[in-house]
């Protein structure tokens, strides 16, 4: 009888790629244009003002172009690099960076607010379809809800590899769906890792010990007890939805109230679609079980003493009024927040070539230098009448930068056959979505700091194959972003989004 071969192989993933604006060279529009009109003004001196007058306004020209064209190997030009530094020396300046809350804090209302972007942030509580209650946070300088899901992973172990696959296309297809979703600007998967405190087992081992058990097997279990939360860790995730308070572009804004009733019959769906991509059971947290999360994230020693309220049976009872710090301190480079000590890092490169879909295993897992740790990934769903519209731009923008010479470069070619890959993928009905991901590590020391920005950046990093890059100059906001409050950061752009873009 012959044998029969196992044909599967093991699918890749890739071709992401950065839009790119029609200009010359590295120049986006905007700065071709000021090219031009530069180039108007110098010969306009030449002539009126003579040699001298020629030769400034052409090294002034050639300074403006190389401050938004010279960039690094994460793209930030020069100009956006001293923009961030004199910012933050600005608001240092100002101590804008430091944040004291409190009844001995600077906050005239006396509570432990949340600081900096997501300082104006409320919270609701509300029951969907099914009898949940889930929570519902309000930003009202953006106009944007956010629901937030708990979810248990199945994970990848043990698990056959067409059943992975099965996952990662369901949760593409989840994603394309966002597009049309009504009023969905924005989803993120944050997955959390952090010590067990042994709580929940010891929790789960007493309710259990029979009276009548043989006294061998209680002792092995009090060891259990005792030895198995040394070393271990807790690993877990959440998707955070976000919602316009318009329904459309140009409405009306909806309160808290309208938008509950929307979403309470949207709910059950959203969750039984997460479900099936390797999510677990998901259901919406609850008010209280949202505040235990933020609270420990900007407290991480509040975390056993929380675990301990529940093992007793004692109800913690927290508002979003007692979630923020007490007091931060944000520097450069590091975040300092009541007991812990974070570093936040962005991805400015995501995985290069094609990679398979454990890509970001060794990135989530518990690490025995990080004390905890948050991998988020950040979605901004297109709605799928633009996403036709911008695959056709970008894909006529890299074919006209290959065409514009005799002899194009071979990046160049490349750039041109993967935006006519995207633009053949979404005319099949592909959804188009824009990403990115914000990592961030806390310890509860500042002398093991230098440790896990070591592990991040020289293992952690390079084995996903990202490009990292330290969120310099905004930690603090980094930081909120890494948590699940469904935070849109371009929303919170000094420079407006699209004239980033245009540069």
């Amino acid at each position: 009888m012959a044998a029969i071969e196992n044909t599967y192989r093991e699918p890749t993933y890739g071709n992401w790629r950065r839009p790119r604006k029609a200009g010359i060279g590295t120049l986006g529009g905007l700065a071709t244009a000021g090219l031009f009109i530069g180039l108007i003004v110098t010969v306009v001196c030449f002539f009126v003002g003579g040699w001298i007058a020629g030769l400034v306004a052409l090294l002034i020209l050639g300074l403006a172009l190389a401050v938004v064209s010279v960039t690094d190997k994460h793209n930030k030009s020069l100009g956006e690099r001293v923009f961030a530094r004199l910012a933050f020396r600005s608001a240092r300046r100002k101590r804008a960076n430091i944040y004291r809350s409190g009844p001995l804090g600077l906050t005239p209302w006396g509570e432990y607010q949340l600081p900096g972007i997501s300082a104006g942030s409320k919270l609701y509580e509300f029951a969907d379809s099914y009898g949940r209650p889930f929570a519902l946070i309000h930003l009202p300088s953006t106009a944007h809800y956010t629901v937030v899901f708990g979810t248990q992973p199945d994970g990848a172990s043990l698990v056959d590899p067409e059943q992975v696959d099965a996952w990662v296309a369901n949760w593409g297809g989840w994603l394309a769906s966002l597009g049309n979703e009504p009023a969905v600007v924005a989803a993120s998967v944050t997955v959390e890792t952090a010590p067990d405190s042994g709580s929940r087992l010891r929790r789960e081992v007493e309710s259990n010990i029979h009276e009548d058990a043989p006294a061998i097997a209680k002792a092995m279990l009090r060891e259990a007890l005792q030895t198995y939360p040394q070393g271990s860790a807790t690993i877990r995730a959440w998707v955070a939805l976000t919602f316009s308070a318009a329904a459309r572009a140009g409405g009306k804004r909806r309160t808290a109230e309208e938008i509950a009733r929307d979403l309470a019959s949207r709910l059950p769906g959203l969750t039984e679609r997460l479900e099936s991509t390797g999510a677990g059971a998901c259901a919406p947290l609850n008010a209280q079980e949202l505040c235990e999360v933020v609270r420990v994230a900007y407290d991480p020693a509040a975390a056993r003493l929380i675990d301990e309220a529940h093992y007793q049976g004692t109800p913690v009872e927290l508002s979003w009024g007692d979630v923020g710090p007490s007091a931060h301190q944000a520097a450069w480079d590091t975040y300092r927040h009541d007991s812990g000590h974070s570093v936040s890092w962005t991805m400015t490169g995501a995985p290069r070539g094609h990679v398979l879909a454990s890509v970001l295993a060794r990135l989530v897992a518990p690490h025995g230098e990080i004390d905890r740790k948050r991998v988020t990934l950040l979605y901004r769903p297109i709605e799928s009448g633009r996403a036709a519209s911008i695959v056709e731009s970008d894909q006529t923008n890299a074919l006209t930068r290959a065409s514009s010479t005799n002899r194009p470069t071979a990046r160049a070619l490349v750039d041109a056959r993967a935006a006519q890959a995207t633009a053949a993928e979404e005319a099949k009905g592909a959804g188009l979505v824009n990403f990115g991901m914000v990592v961030t590590a806390t310890v509860l020391s500042s002398r093991a700091l230098d440790d896990a920005v070591a592990v991040v950046e020289g293992n952690l990093g390079p084995s996903a194959r990202l490009l990292l890059r330290r969120a310099y100059g905004s930690q603090d906001s980094a930081f909120a972003a890494s948590l699940p409050l469904g935070l849109v950061l371009p929303k919170h752009l000094k420079v407006p989004e699209e004239i980033r873009e245009a540069m």
